[in-house]
């Protein structure tokens, strides 16, 4: 049962990690980021086709205009030496407002300025001048700024000794680059939401078939599966479960391992219940025999006269028939309570019961040292006496067979903070060996170095505790290191009543 435990635990790692959840959200984040990565790309290739196609247009216009301020600079033939005779370029025809224009004589600016929105002139400061004299001499247009603004100029020597520089301002240039990286700014947000919302529906619809596959594998990893009849009815619905498609090729592999998980349990409680019927039958129908082998054998005893190795034979005869019936009888305890037989219940008084046991045990082991811890009033469950009364036998005979003589063995009776009964039988003996307590529990388990001084047993005691405790609703447990060991059961008290 471990291995069909191990499929559904492996079930469940293999579709919640990552949980569907996860899954989606990164989907989602993967898919925004190659559209915010996308957006990217084209946004800077657009600004950069649009920065060409605006500076080729302007450059045009800066050509225009500087041709028709060169023309019209050019000096009359009669004023030919003198620079102030000759004509304004910025007073040539055609020149938009925003137009700048300055005539250079060697390293002095004789005449600039530009023509503002509403068609006046507006001089240049020193400082502005400074940047046209700085401008390189030829046709390609730079950009420079100047306390208008920023500006694309271009210094062109016409031929005449003179430099005529022109510049046409860059701020609607600017303006519509702006007006461009804005709107596709807000386009691509709205974009990216907008995919956003539909890629996150879509994925969740391609996703669903996923999570209904987790769903059934969690449902399946929290079943029972180890013991007892299952129902194993939870299955991936058609819809997830179609071989068309990647996540159905998945539900229906393992809808049809769930099917063979499902044969393989309902195999297991078919062949656990012909093992316990089995238990069962043969264990009662072994009852008579050995009851009639120790009838007759105590019949020889009293009628017959044998020679002393013939009454030691006879005598371990009848001891070993005393010892096959206590196994009988713990077989078929065990079988009927595995057939889930109601225990006959009635007000048990625990702390009597459990004076009784120890005084018992006391009598069977005076070698061992017998301790009690009883509370000041007594405490009421409910329960068979019988059986409770054989789990603390069980428990104390454990303690007095597996440890030495000299060993303390403490009887504790308590009730815990949640009103459940408490019995703890605790010794300072060697322990039991960490590899071992795990199957301590398990029906015929021995681990012969476990304790010193061992004595042959059946291996079903522990077994027995167990499940009688389980058959109250209660629970048992062990604890143990070298120098201490505890064995403490749990049952649902009744009440306390004084004494």
């Amino acid at each position: 049962m471990s291995t069909l435990s191990g499929v559904a635990k492996t079930s469940q790692r293999s579709w919640l990690k990552p949980s569907t959840w996860h899954l989606r959200t990164r989907l989602v984040l993967v898919a925004m980021a190659l559209l915010v990565a996308i957006c990217g790309a084209v946004g800077a290739v657009s600004y950069a086709s649009m920065d060409m196609v605006f500076n080729k247009q302007l450059d045009r216009q800066l050509e225009q205009a500087s041709s028709r301020a060169t023309e019209f600079g050019r000096p009359p033939s009669n004023f030919p030496s003198n620079p102030s005779g000759r004509p304004d370029p910025l007073e040539a025809r055609g020149q938009a407002a925003g137009t700048l224009n300055a005539r250079i004589d060697g390293s002095t600016v004789r005449s600039s300025g530009l023509i503002d929105a509403q068609g006046n002139r507006v001089s240049l400061s020193a400082a502005d001048e400074q940047v046209l004299l700085s401008l390189p001499k030829g046709d390609l247009p730079v950009d420079r700024s100047l306390s208008n603004g920023d500006y694309r100029l271009v210094a062109v020597d016409p031929g005449y000794g003179d430099v005529i520089v022109t510049g046409l301002p860059l701020a609607d240039k600017q303006s519509a680059e702006a007006s461009l990286v804005w709107t596709m700014v807000l386009v691509s947000l709205g974009g990216l939401v907008l995919i956003g919302l539909a890629g996150t529906v879509i994925i969740r619809r391609t996703m669903r078939p996923l999570e209904q596959l987790s769903e059934v594998a969690t449902k399946v990893s929290r079943l029972p599966l180890d013991a007892g009849e299952v129902a194993l009815a939870v299955r991936v619905p058609p819809s997830a479960a179609h071989p068309g498609t990647e996540v159905g090729s998945v539900g229906h592999a393992l809808n049809q391992m769930l099917n063979n998980v499902s044969s393989a349990l309902e195999a297991r409680q078919e062949s656990e219940t012909k093992v316990r019927q089995f238990v069962a039958d043969a264990s009662h129908e072994l009852r008579t025999p050995l009851t009639a082998i120790r009838g007759y054998t105590e019949l020889l005893r009293m009628t017959e006269n044998f020679t002393e190795d013939g009454r030691k034979s006879l005598a371990r005869v009848q001891s070993q028939s005393e010892r096959m019936t206590t196994l009988v009888e713990d077989l078929l305890l065990l079988a009927r309570l595995d057939e889930g037989q109601p225990v006959k219940v009635t007000d048990v008084d625990l702390t009597q019961l459990v004076i009784e046991t120890v005084s018992d045990e006391k009598v069977m082991a005076p070698d061992h040292i017998w301790q009690l811890q009883l509370p000041d009033e007594p405490i009421t469950v409910r329960g068979d006496a019988t059986q409770l009364h054989q789990v603390l036998a069980n428990l104390l005979s454990n303690a007095r067979k597996h440890t030495d003589a000299g060993t303390t063995v403490v009887t504790g009776v308590m009730l815990s903070a949640d009103g459940s009964a408490v019995v703890t039988v605790t010794d300072n003996g060697p322990g039991i060996p960490e590899d071992f307590q795990g199957r301590i529990f398990s029906r015929f388990a021995r681990a012969d170095a476990a304790r010193s001084g061992s004595e042959g047993t059946s291996g079903l005691g522990l077994s027995i505790v167990e499940s009688i405790v389980e058959a109250h609703g209660g629970n048992v447990e062990v604890t143990s290191r070298p120098g201490r060991t505890e064995f403490a059961l749990r049952l649902p008290a009744v009440s306390t009543e004084r004494v």
